[in-house]
């Protein structure tokens, strides 16, 4: 019987591959025996990635702007004459900054709106961009797969993110959209999805939910007190949604926000 989670060789590109999901991430998938592209403006920590990758796999990385439409066509020109195909496209790339997030002494009427602008321009265009740049590939092939990276800030409204929240909220309702479009358009086995974390310890938030000493503050334990599962996520946790949205055994699944936030969503009171 046919294994409907096999992915080996499967050509996936991966934009902020870097970050702590992203590296994470890429292992995972490349322990499955799949090609993995890396995609990051960090060029010294894509190295590194590289050669971790290529003991386990093939891989490639390169340095990218996933703002800049050209940038990311050399990319694709690279990746094709490296692997000659593009399967999977993850749009893990994305982020938030201060200016665009509303301290707990003050209001939205101090919101930076330059700040608010780029962290729409990033975690949105920078997933539209690259869909528009690579999914002609899968479009010719008649076949592929693209999760987007959204939010559990999407869902629900979360106190004091408005900027992120905003801009994965849009992430959302793009991905319902882009299933429809590519599939009655180019292929039925061109798939659009999108993975929901919860809440994990990044980079990004781990200023927010610890204190300098290392313990957790307010608004953690508040999280946490809201998740049915009791703690925060881990990335491996991510692991089997991702690898189920992009093999044969997610078929006919697309436009589906698939959550894995511990239950987080499903509190009630």
């Amino acid at each position: 019987m046919k294994n409907l989670f096999d992915i080996k060789d499967k050509v996936i590109v991966l934009t902020g591959g870097c970050g702590i999901l992203g590296r994470n991430i890429a292992n995972y998938l490349a322990e499955q025996g799949a090609k993995i592209v890396v995609l990051d403006r960090v060029e010294e920590a894509g190295r590194e990635l590289e050669a971790e990758l290529n003991q386990k796999s093939e891989a490639l990385f390169l340095v990218t702007d996933v703002l800049n439409k050209e940038v990311l066509e050399e990319n694709k020109k690279t990746i094709l004459e490296r692997f000659g195909t593009i399967d999977v496209l993850l749009n893990a790339a994305g982020g938030n900054m201060p200016g665009a997030t509303i301290a707990p002494d003050k209001t939205v009427l101090d919101l930076d709106v330059d700040a608010f602008r780029k962290v729409v321009d990033l975690n949105l265009f920078g997933t539209v961009l690259p869909t528009m740049v690579f999914v002609d590939v899968m479009a010719k092939n008649k076949k592929g797969a693209i999760v987007n990276f959204c939010s559990e800030s999407a869902l629900r409204p979360l106190t004091r993110v408005v900027g992120y929240g905003s801009a994965k909220a849009a992430i959302g309702n793009y991905t319902r959209y882009m299933a429809t479009e590519l599939a009655t358009k180019f292929s039925p086995e061109l798939r659009v999805n999108a993975i929901v974390p919860g809440f994990l310890l990044t980079n990004q938030n781990r200023a927010l939910l610890t204190n300098p000493d290392g313990s957790y503050t307010d608004r953690a334990k508040t999280i946490i007190a809201h998740t049915p599962c009791g703690r925060f996520a881990e990335p491996e946790e991510l692991f089997g949604t991702i690898h189920y949205l992009i093999s044969d055994a997610s078929s006919f699944v697309t436009g589906a926000l698939s959550v894995v936030d511990g239950g987080f969503d499903a509190f009630s009171i």
